[in-house]
């Protein structure tokens, strides 16, 4: 297991590519999206860390595949996810909408329904000094999910909320795909300096075996094409490029 430690928020990888997110504060814990238990599990024991609460942001299951071994060992964590999905994440036990704010950790966590990857997919924003966004699948470093329930215009209107956040925002996605992401941006454009100068920076840290995320939303809105698509036939474009990639 390697560790990013940034605000008090650590970084797993597990599976492939996988990041499943702990953010911790004094001896409690919230994981966003856990794929496995296992690590988590070793990661809480070994610090003496109580887990709060589980966030969902959707169903797949490499984001819900170690709950319910979380929950057997934490009974009483508050399991959150979209009300939309009490069907494909049963296990919840918090049903939260758009809009919703809760308090974890003493802070205010509001909730943001950002679909287009899956029909309901939610994140999890913090607006405090540095501001933090849990996005799951919907953005990545330099690209953005694959839209397998929603429609091209509900991504690119996912995308424009995400855009309209302080550019401050520490974003915190659940897969490290930023290389591929990087070299599919400078197929389409080999002259681009913020990219050409980014994917040094993120061969360096593959290098040291550093993760590549969080990423920063004013850095992304330079190096990332689909936010910065003017319009959804742009946007529409970029992403079925992207799917066609090789």
């Amino acid at each position: 297991m390697e560790f990013n430690k940034e605000h008090k928020i650590i970084g797993i990888r597990v599976l492939r590519d996988n990041v499943i997110w702990l953010w911790k504060k004094n001896r409690s814990a919230v994981v966003i999206d856990p794929a496995l238990s296992l690590p988590v599990k070793e990661y809480l024991k070994t610090n003496n860390l109580n887990l709060e609460a589980i966030l969902q942001t959707h169903h797949h299951s490499d984001h819900i595949g170690g709950t319910r071994e979380l929950i057997k060992e934490w009974p009483n964590v508050k399991v959150i996810a979209s009300f939309k999905e009490k069907d494909r994440i049963p296990f919840q036990n918090s049903s939260v909408k758009d809009g919703d704010t809760l308090e974890l950790l003493d802070e205010e966590v509001k909730v943001l329904e950002v679909i287009g990857h899956t029909r309901s997919h939610i994140a999890f924003y913090i607006n405090n000094n540095v501001p933090i966004l849990f996005i799951g699948d919907t953005l990545f470093s330099a690209g953005c999910g694959r839209i397998f329930e929603g429609t091209y215009k509900q991504m690119y209107y996912s995308l424009k909320r995400i855009k309209s956040l302080p550019i401050n925002t520490l974003i915190y996605c659940a897969h490290e795909y930023t290389k591929l992401n990087l070299l599919w941006a400078l197929n389409l454009e080999p002259e681009n300096q913020n990219i050409k100068n980014k994917l040094i920076e993120v061969e360096k840290k593959i290098a040291l075996k550093e993760l590549t995320i969080p990423c920063l939303l004013e850095e992304e809105m330079k190096i990332n094409l689909f936010l910065r698509a003017d319009n959804l036939k742009g946007f529409s474009f970029l992403r079925a490029n992207k799917d066609s990639w090789v």
